[in-house]
């Protein structure tokens, strides 16, 4: 099936439509409940305000994307690698740290050191 340079609403429900392709399309506003979406790929995709919740990631790739004002909630980030990010003023609060490195340095040691050093400076 063939649809182009028309709008069409399309209601699918438990549908094969793997191997489909969308290009220079429209699709604001659509949503996908328990839709599998492995494998997929957005180049050059605005996902501007897309929520993506209780949701598989493993083994994604994100690269060159634009996360300003992004916000991760209850992120499970065991193993994740992060490279040649640019990190000024992130802000990660409540989180579990055991095994963090920023550098090869532990996260740990690094808050440890500071609260030792800011409670002899009182």
């Amino acid at each position: 099936m063939k649809i182009e340079r028309q709008r069409e609403v399309m209601d699918v429900v438990s549908a094969d439509i793997s191997g489909s392709s969308f290009r220079d399309a429209n699709i604001a506003g659509s949503s996908f409940h328990d839709v599998n979406l492995s494998r997929v790929n957005f180049s050059q995709t605005n996902l501007a305000g897309a929520t993506i919740d209780d949701s598989a990631m493993q083994g994604g790739r994100f690269h060159d994307m634009n996360l300003i004002g992004a916000s991760f909630d209850k992120v499970n980030m065991t193993n994740v690698v992060i490279e040649n990010a640019n990190l000024t003023s992130v802000d990660i609060r409540n989180c579990k740290i055991g095994g963090m490195h920023i550098d090869g340095v532990s996260v740990e040691a690094m808050l440890a050191a500071y609260r030792a050093s800011a409670k002899g400076q009182k």
